[in-house]
């Protein structure tokens, strides 16, 4: 008997291991199905002639091809390659199909991205793109589709051998062109607009004073950098009038707001955090500055950490090259879209940073009692544009949408309820019945790619400053060098001129005061070639100052990460060479640091160990790298100080988050030892800035012994600063084996 059951373990034991090692070649058979063919040749009926693509030891692919559109064709073949599962997903978001793919759990979020409607505007650049923009859309577009004819399930990509167990019935569809431009428009809602900041802002004016507000969102101030100090245009005057714009102050308008606010952050879930926070930096530094005699051009620019990462690198060479085929240019590119977003050509070089126009305002909408698919204009009522469709469900029932538009775009709050919940005060007269609208131009047709294709064949100033034209939504800033010697700066977008009011705050939408007239002309905006100071530094930072005809923002960052660079730049020990100028890009001096720690040292403490520990700040020279227990020292005491400070005073949804912006506010408080913003509302005691920083600090002690031990030395900041690279889609699936496989 024992024989038989030793036996039968025996055979149950080889049967587990003959399943295991079975499980463990399906698997591995799987993940290498889903990898590209990256040697041999490949044989394929699109292409015009043989086409070359070598990839290097990175695996970046350098495509060579004889004509434009083998050279698209093959981007398009490469990004399905390696990104397909991406530039579905992204696909899917920019037209509001995430339901289909992923469930019901997308639905409300599909509902949101159909209200602000990209793939409609989109339908409309579509049919007024020039033949041969549409030319290069269409090469790429068949490249993409080639690739798919072959492939399928998790040979196309690891992620769909997961999405079958999830979503059976998925099929993928031809790559179309509208799947290409949808995703610029992703990519403005990403980097552009201040409608979070109006939303805030409304908000903070029903808790506080206009001066308070102030303090809390300070103006830029006038001793920061500016890109562009004599912005070389020559504005012509408008009849235009700066009215005060008085904030909402009924708490049901404030909810709605506040629910707009909270269905814009849901998309951070799958685009990742935006706004000046994150922060990116370029500079261009002329001939006569540099070690070679030649300008010099960097570009870090930050987007939210995403994996993959948003940016895929190639580099795309017409043989030969000639105006047939103008290309010989190598970058980053946004899988799913054709060129290179930023790089350079063998004449020309361009990076680029976010600017923050203010090209967003939510407008109040007086609504008809009797029929709530009208809204008035100037004492009439007029007939809103509806728009109805269907968003599909993966697994369920389709669901009906209508979208509804006035003049001034998409009506937004229907996505968060009842509109008969909300009321408004504004300063003028009561709507019983209202809905909130968006304008934003982004939702306008225009042609960014057409800009992008133009500065990859660009070949100097004048034709880059062509490409810069189309260059409507995202604005960005855009640095420029050349190898004629050239540097320069451009800042391209569609900006609006408002009739009246700042952009800052919603807006009454049924009078016509509040209207944009304009937008600035491409000759008005700011731009500089090979200005006086040898140099231009961009970092989210003011474009130009106070004298400048036209409004474009009242949200810059704050100028410290500018003011580093321009002083870097400036104090260079001889010419600038590479290495000095990875040495900037590396960079970690914290500004905020060098203001508050000698305020810190005239604190008095009651017991010893906090005096020793904070002479360990006494000699540091603010640089952050990631072994340094004074930066864990004073980035722990910089939470704790915001913490103290501030939660006391605002919601929580508004609590700081440490960025320049609270650089700005506490650095203007500072000198004010006695503010109220010190105070703790909670304490019976008045408390002064004193005790906030000796509080502070001690919580920031106790923090890094808990949390590092009680060494001091050992302390570090890598270990406090770290990021966990989460898959957009599938790395947020709450299955931990399959986090696990693709975090």
């Amino acid at each position: 008997m024992s024989r038989t059951i030793s036996s039968i373990l025996v055979g149950l034991a080889g049967v587990i291991l003959l399943i295991a090692v079975i499980l463990v070649l399906f698997g591995i058979f799987t993940v290498r199905r889903s990898f590209p063919k990256t040697d041999g040749e490949i044989k394929l009926n699109g292409p015009e002639a043989p086409i070359d693509i070598y990839r290097d030891s990175a695996g970046i692919p350098h495509i060579y091809a004889s004509t434009q559109h083998d050279l698209f064709y093959a981007q398009g073949y490469v990004h399905a390659q390696d990104r397909f599962w991406q530039m579905d997903f992204w696909r899917h978001i920019g037209s509001g199909r995430l339901a289909e793919l992923l469930g019901e759990s997308q639905v409300d979020t599909d509902r949101f991205l159909r209200t602000l409607g990209w793939a409609r505007v989109v339908e409309r650049e579509l049919q007024e793109m020039d033949e041969n923009s549409m030319e290069i859309l269409q090469a790429y577009v068949d490249g993409v589709n080639a690739y798919l004819e072959d492939h399928r399930g998790s040979a196309l990509s690891l992620e769909y051998a997961v999405l079958k167990l999830l979503n059976p019935a998925y099929q993928v569809e031809p790559w179309q062109p509208l799947h290409s431009l949808t995703w610029a428009k992703v990519m403005a809602w990403d980097l552009g607009g201040n409608m979070d900041s109006e939303i805030e802002r409304a908000a903070l004016l029903n808790m506080f004073t206009p001066e308070q507000v102030a303090e809390l969102a300070p103006p830029y101030s006038p001793d920061a950098p500016v890109i562009v100090p004599d912005p070389n245009t020559s504005a012509r005057e408008w009849d235009r009038h700066d009215y005060e714009t008085t904030a909402p102050q009924d708490d049901r308008i404030l909810d709605a707001l506040a629910d707009l606010s909270k269905q814009a952050e849901s998309l951070e879930a799958l685009l990742g955090v935006r706004g000046l926070g994150i922060g990116s930096n370029s500079w261009t530094i002329s001939g006569e500055l540099t070690q070679t005699g030649m300008p010099l051009l960097a570009n870090d620019p930050h987007l939210s950490a995403q994996m993959p990462s948003i940016w895929y690198q190639v580099a795309l060479h017409c043989t030969p090259k000639g105006p047939d085929c103008p290309y010989n240019v190598a970058g980053f590119s946004f899988a799913g879209a054709p060129g290179v977003i930023i790089g350079h050509n063998d004449r020309i070089a361009w990076g680029l940073t976010n600017i923050n126009p203010d090209v967003q305002d939510l407008y109040i909408e007086k609504i008809n009692p009797q029929n709530p698919n009208q809204y008035e204009v100037n004492g009439e009522w007029v007939d809103m544009t509806l728009v109805e469709e269907s968003i599909q469900v993966a697994g369920g029932e389709s669901v009906p949408i209508a979208v509804r538009y006035t003049r001034h775009g998409p009506i937004v709050s229907d996505t968060y309820g009842d509109l008969e919940d909300f009321d408004l005060v504004s300063g003028v007269e009561l709507p019983e019945h209202y809905a909130i609208s968006l304008r934003w131009t982004a939702l306008e047709p225009g042609n960014i790619f057409g800009a992008i294709w133009k500065f990859n064949a660009a070949e100097n100033w004048e034709q880059f400053r062509e490409g810069a034209a189309l260059f409507s939504a995202p604005a960005q800033n855009i640095v420029y060098a050349d190898v004629d010697g050239n540097i320069g700066y451009q800042m391209p977008g569609v900006i609006p001129v408002r009739n009246s009011g700042d952009g800052s705050l919603p807006v009454p939408g049924w009078i016509d005061e509040y209207e944009w007239i304009d937008t600035i002309p491409f000759d008005e905006l700011p731009f500089a070639f090979n200005p006086p100071q040898g140099y231009v530094v961009t970092a989210n930072n003011a474009v130009v100052g106070p004298d400048y005809e036209y409004m474009l923002s009242k949200e810059w960052a704050y100028g410290y990460r500018a003011r580093r660079i321009v002083e870097l730049v400036e104090n260079a020990n001889g010419p600038i060479d590479i290495s000095y100028n990875q040495r900037i890009q590396g960079d970690n001096k914290n500004l905020n640091a060098a203001n508050l720690i000698p305020v810190l040292e005239g604190i008095e403490f009651d017991e010893e160990r906090l005096v020793e520990l904070r002479t360990m700040l006494a000699d540091w020279d603010y640089q952050q790298p990631m072994d340094s227990p004074e930066a864990a020292l004073f980035e722990t005491f910089w939470s704790a100080l915001l913490a103290e400070t501030f939660h006391d005073d605002l919601p929580e949804d508004y609590w700081p988050g440490g960025g320049a912006r609270w650089y700005q506010v506490v650095e203007n408080i500072l000198q004010d030892p006695d503010s109220d913003w010190w105070d703790d509302k909670r304490t019976p005691a008045v408390e002064g800035r004193d005790d906030m920083f000796q509080r502070a600090f001690e919580i920031a002690v106790d923090w890094l012994k808990e949390l590092q031990g009680e060494d001091p030395e050992k302390w570090n900041w890598g270990d406090l600063h770290t990021i966990t690279f989460e898959n957009q889609s599938l790395g947020k699936s709450g299955i931990g084996p399959v986090e696990a496989i693709f975090n």
